[in-house]
């Protein structure tokens, strides 16, 4: 990643303050010579941070602001009431061009609200969309939307498949992803009149679309893009993250349960780390905001600085492929 890079990063939306994504910024510059950075928030506040943490701040900048966007809130308030909230300074900024990309972990109704609001959709785009990398057997898959559209129509569908085809060709370098639909069954009879529409423009389309794929087979590493409406989608990831949690109490459990359990967990340390470090959910933090005339992230409200820091660089990845350009192009190719 060489080419010179702006991001902004709204530091004092996430639950666990500013001084984790001073942390990410720091790790982020020393990575990737050519990236620059902007701190939006608290000034001094910020000020102090950078001034403790970081030796060299050339490419890390202060822009700020003097309000905060509440868990809470509502999305219609934060754009109306909280027009200077670092959430929404951080935005501004890639609508005037000082930033490419922007990365927040405040309120996820808020972000998409004020993003929508500021750098408007992308021509052919209906709704955003919530888009988050997962793992999956042989590497990982992209799923959305994850939450932003509980209602989707057939076409709506149709256009979460080209931005879900393009993030993940460009993250994954894979030439034509293939896509499938979500649904209660393989067969083309199962499921609702709205996903078997989406599905008649996917098999006319030019994109590499499988067919339907059931929630088991989410990680079977059959698809590498799984498109759903926001409320399917963010049941299914909720559930996903309550198996893990569930997995890792009952493996917990066994592992302590008797003298003999727990010399069986030391002998499988080794494999158990390895086993936490693939499942660590803080290696795909950062779910990007599809089909706005810009790019937007959003992090996970409770991410720690390593987490954060994998944000950033879903962010570059997306500023240096102008992920925004290739939808727009795609969807004029589709529309041709």
């Amino acid at each position: 990643m060489g080419k010179h890079s702006v991001i902004s990063l709204d530091a004092m939306s996430g639950d666990l303050g500013p001084e984790i994504v001073v942390r990410a910024a720091l790790a982020s510059l020393q990575k990737y010579p050519s990236l620059e950075l902007v701190l939006v928030g608290d000034e001094v506040e910020l000020q102090e941070l950078v001034t403790r943490i970081v030796d060299d701040s050339n490419r890390l900048h202060i822009k700020p602001s003097s309000e905060v966007v509440g868990m809470s809130e509502s999305p219609a308030d934060a754009v109306r009431k909280k027009k200077d909230s670092s959430m929404r300074v951080a935005i501004d900024l890639v609508k005037s061009g000082e930033a490419q990309a922007c990365i927040s972990a405040g309120n996820t109704g808020a972000l998409m609200a004020t993003s929508k609001f500021v750098l408007k959709m992308l021509p052919g785009i209906d709704r955003p969309a919530i888009l988050a990398e997962l793992p999956s057997i042989g590497g990982t898959v992209h799923m959305l939307d994850l939450g932003a559209n509980t209602h989707c129509s057939a076409a709506q569908l149709f256009q979460f498949a080209v931005m879900g085809s393009i993030v993940t060709g460009d993250v994954r370098n894979i030439g034509r992803p293939r896509l499938a639909l979500l649904n209660i069954g393989v067969e083309d009879t199962k499921g609702h009149e709205t996903v078997r529409d989406a599905a008649a423009l996917l098999n006319a389309s030019g994109l590499n679309y499988i067919g339907f794929i059931e929630g088991s087979e989410i990680f079977s590493g059959k698809a590498d893009v799984v498109v759903t409406d926001g409320f399917t989608g963010n049941v299914a990831l909720k559930t996903m993250e309550g198996t893990v949690g569930l997995a890792r109490h009952y493996l917990r459990e066994a592992f302590t349960r008797n003298w003999y359990a727990k010399l069986a967990a030391m002998l499988t340390a080794p494999v158990l780390k390895n086993l936490a470090l693939q499942m660590d959910s803080r290696n795909y933090n950062g779910a990007s905001l599809v089909g706005l005339n810009g790019i937007v992230i959003k992090s996970h409200g409770g991410a720690d600085s390593y987490a954060f820091q994998h944000a950033i660089e879903t962010a570059l990845v997306e500023v240096e492929n102008q992920v925004p350009e290739q939808i727009g192009n795609l969807l004029q190719q589709e529309a041709a």
